[in-house]
């Protein structure tokens, strides 16, 4: 509080805070269709939607025989020369290739990986119900990632924690290949391998 000729003010100070404006990284969401007025090329070549060939024109032209059924002119080849296009309706269209996609994603195979971590101390039943582990995951065709973490002092032996790695991964009996060499991370060791 501060007195001015005898009267009490109160003085209040506001920090203003200013936040720097991020901008959000532009992310396209596929491949990008060109429609309509968006085909800004000299020459096209034009595909009806019964799939008869109309052949080389302007796309002022092919836009104007797409207006006249009431359809879109769609681009469905960019690369070609000159560039493919076809008088459709675009909203069927993205239809048709949101299932084409759909199919393609379930028909992809996917490969989960599994891991296991041991110990710098784990015991020798505790190691061979984990080798069981490891040989069942390759057996279903999964990849499988197997750490050896340590803790406090521990570190300071990482040769050990090395070869007891390499011996762990010397009991499991199914054949398998390394796709990951042993790598160092911060909490120890890892590998990764693969059914052969």
């Amino acid at each position: 509080m501060r007195f001015v000729r005898g009267k009490p003010q109160i003085i209040i100070n506001i920090k203003v805070i200013r936040r720097t404006p991020t901008k959000r990284p532009f992310v396209r969401k596929g491949p990008l269709t060109r429609i309509n007025e968006q085909i800004r090329v000299p020459q096209i070549r034009v595909i009806d939607d019964a799939g008869n060939q109309l052949g080389v024109m302007e796309p002022s032209a092919a836009l104007q025989l797409a207006h006249e059924q009431a359809l879109d002119l769609v681009e469905i080849a960019p690369i070609a020369k000159p560039p493919v296009c076809k008088i459709m309706d675009y909203g069927k269209y993205q239809y048709q290739q949101s299932k084409i996609d759909r199919v393609n994603r379930d028909k992809q195979k996917k490969i989960d990986t599994k891991g296991i971590r041991i110990g710098f101390k784990t015991d020798v039943h505790d190691l061979l119900v984990k080798q069981t582990m490891a040989e069942k995951f390759l057996k279903k065709g999964q990849k499988v990632k197997i750490e050896i973490f340590l803790r406090g002092r521990e570190k300071a032996h990482q040769d050990l924690a090395r070869k007891n790695l390499g011996n762990f991964m010397k009991t499991i009996t199914i054949p398998f290949k390394i796709e990951q060499e042993i790598k160092r991370y911060p909490g120890g060791f890892n590998i990764v391998i693969t059914p052969e």
